[in-house]
């Protein structure tokens, strides 16, 4: 994982094997060392990533040369989609399917698999999907390089949690020779800083305290819920975000550049603005290929609204095999088909900026209690004490911080480096911050640089004398 030691010696090794070796070597290099990057978690389950990858590959080929295109296309896609829903959704279907029969009064037992999850599964099957689909529509030719199709599906960086990146995009950039460039690589390695700043300050520090009540539910009430819920929005977005300043940082120490995946979404001003700035890659993917061919907005409103709702739903079983995920993608559905009728009955409420941006904030938030409850009874047992207790509210803020096992000052340093979070990502709002601190004075910017490499690293030593390395929360899906 990226927040771990052997990544640090694993990305400089690739990084100086990359330009040593001639071009024509680099790719079967960079295949190697990915494949390897995934065995690490489990050696075999490279089975899985090569199978959809040969399938995915052969069908393209098959579809440009005209052999029964339709055919082909229903059978790759059932293939790549077929692992992926054994692995992920076979248990959670069987026990649905179970616990259904049971409350109609018919004896049934329990019929589960011993099954774990491949990670990256999700992300490299929607990738080898939309490779087929657009080959099958004609935007893209197939590709004739097996070695340049195998690196799309599994390059390192993105391997496992994204982005999920479009062929034409990334296959074209593994053709090109790259020479060194160290503007580039510099600035990459400024994301890593940022992106391991994201994740080891603050939600890995944040982690601690919102599984601490989620995980033990009934024993909180009121202020500590709520600190606890805002905790987890933080955490999720630093978690996931920070992953992908990685993931960009590391593809530009090698020349390549990946999709942008987030952009402030905690700063819009309402629910579908949310969702242009949250995880744009699976946003995107959801909008080109289950939103638009369902018709997306050029049917009926009717239709354009059940369009809405069956792809958040989608998107939110594609999180995880519990209904607290698909309860989630209904929710985001629900608001927004809510702001499409606002809109198309020109309904425009007058708020000020800062009203809309925290009015969205919370609304995403209530959907992030369904998304990190472990279960549904989790989720309604939140919804139905996160206020006890506020008709005092001084003893309901101390109460909750108590709870917490938190002093003022500890909160205050909780907050800290998340107020210094939200300054980068207003300033993010108008400018690359990054290169911005580029243009100070350099005692202010050698100073900002020193917190942003070191800040991790202690936090990181003084988290592991306590605990393993947490993984990255999007790794589950």
């Amino acid at each position: 994982i990226f927040n771990s030691f052997a990544y640090a010696i694993f990305l400089p090794t690739v990084f100086l094997l990359y330009y040593v070796l001639p071009h024509k070597f680099r790719n079967v290099m960079l295949l190697g060392v990915s494949y390897y990057f995934y065995m690490s978690w489990n050696y075999k389950l490279i089975v899985l990533i090569l199978s959809t990858t040969v399938v995915s590959y052969f069908a393209a080929k098959c579809i440009s040369k005209g052999i029964n295109p339709r055919r082909v296309l229903i059978i790759s896609t059932f293939v790549c989609l077929g692992m992926l829903g054994f692995f992920k959704y076979f248990n959670f279907f069987s026990n649905s399917i179970t616990s259904f029969l049971r409350n109609i009064s018919l004896p049934v037992s329990d019929f589960t698999l011993d099954l774990i999850l491949p990670v990256g599964i999700s992300f490299y099957t929607f990738q080898t999907l939309s490779y087929v689909v657009d080959v099958f529509k004609g935007r893209i030719p197939a590709e004739s390089n097996f070695i340049d199709y195998a690196l799309y599906v599994s390059f390192f960086p993105q391997l496992v949690a994204g982005p999920i990146e479009r062929p034409e995009s990334l296959i074209p950039q593994f053709k090109k020779e790259h020479s060194f460039d160290y503007d580039k690589a510099v600035y990459g390695a400024k994301l890593i800083a940022l992106g391991a700043f994201k994740k080891i300050v603050i939600a890995d520090t944040l982690a601690s305290h919102v599984n601490m009540v989620y995980n033990n539910l009934p024993e909180y009430k009121g202020f500590s819920i709520v600190l606890a819920t805002f905790f987890f929005a933080v955490q999720i977005y630093c978690d996931f975000s920070g992953y992908t300043d990685i993931a960009l940082g590391s593809a530009k120490l090698l020349g390549f550049d990946l999709m942008q995946n987030f952009n402030a979404p905690y700063l819009a001003k309402s629910v579908k603005d949310f969702w242009s700035r949250w995880h744009i890659s699976l946003s995107t993917w959801f909008k080109d290929y289950v939103y638009i061919p369902l018709g997306g907005s050029k049917v009926s409103s009717v239709l354009r609204y059940r369009n809405l709702f069956i792809t958040f739903l989608l998107s939110g079983l594609w999180h995880g095999a519990n209904w607290t995920f698909v309860l989630w993608g209904a929710y985001h559905g629900i608001l927004n088909i809510i702001e499409a009728l606002f809109q198309r009955r020109s309904i425009s409420i007058k708020l000020p900026v800062s009203i809309k941006v925290f009015s969205t904030f919370m609304l995403v938030c209530v959907g992030w209690v369904l998304f990190r409850a472990n279960k549904v009874d989790d989720a309604v047992y939140v919804f139905q004490y996160m206020f006890d207790g506020i008709m005092s509210p001084i003893n309901y803020l101390e109460q909750g911080l108590i709870d917490l096992r938190l002093t003022e000052v500890d909160f205050l340093f909780l907050m800290l480096p998340i107020c210094i979070l939200l300054v980068v990502e207003i300033a993010g709002y108008y400018c690359d911050v990054l290169r911005y601190i580029e243009r100070l004075a350099m005692p202010v910017r050698f100073a900002v640089y020193f917190a942003f490499v070191y800040t991790p690293i202690f936090y990181f030593y003084y988290q592991n004398s306590l605990n393993a390395p947490q993984p990255f929360i999007y790794f589950q899906f």
